[in-house]
């Protein structure tokens, strides 16, 4: 992690920033999304942490990668975003769609429900259980990793995916959307 701490203070130009936004912007709008659930908070979110990456990016000291640092500042904003009175209420948006060669017309419209389905299960989840789920199956974080990230312990973050997985399970064979008063 190192090499890449020095590649990128050394180099940082306009550039630099073009690629590291190229690279990690579509990551850290679905991230910001995944916290959100809303694709115009998401968008005022990314905007933000690449503006505060520009005017702070002596502040990278190679502890981790920059990925997991990009992800660190999204996830502060993001809970500096929601804590603020501008943010009320948030609702799923969106759709999550598998690419098959030529699907019929019955076939996309299944998977489109059973994905819309199962993503409003893990939408509705709890931050903590969400976040957690996200970071582990969309961004294949190691639980080492998301500890870090989120500075919890590996076994809170391991017991943490263990009760999202339950929680998912659950409501997928329920038919049922999680409902969050039941924490």
């Amino acid at each position: 992690m190192e090499s890449e701490y020095w590649k990128v203070i050394e180099r940082f130009d306009a550039e630099a920033f073009r690629e590291l936004m190229l690279t990690y912007g579509q990551e850290i709008w679905n991230y910001a999304f995944f916290l959100t659930k809303n694709p115009d908070y998401a968008d005022d979110i990314t905007q933000e942490v690449f503006l505060k990456v520009y005017g702070q990016i002596g502040s990278f000291r190679g502890e981790s990668s920059i990925r997991t640092w990009l992800l660190a500042i999204t996830r502060n904003m993001t809970f500096n975003y929601r804590r603020s009175t501008f943010l009320r209420r948030v609702v799923l948006v969106g759709a999550v769609s598998r690419r098959d060669s030529h699907p019929s017309a019955e076939q996309e419209a299944l998977t489109n429900t059973l994905s819309n389905e199962l993503w409003e299960i893990i939408m509705n989840l709890p931050v903590k259980f969400r976040e957690v789920l996200v970071l582990n199956a969309r961004y294949e974080l190691s639980q080492r990793e998301i500890a870090g990230l989120l500075g919890l312990s590996e076994g809170t973050v391991k017991s943490r995916l263990s009760r999202a997985r339950q929680k998912v399970s659950v409501a997928w064979k329920e038919g049922t959307v999680y409902d969050r008063a039941t924490t």
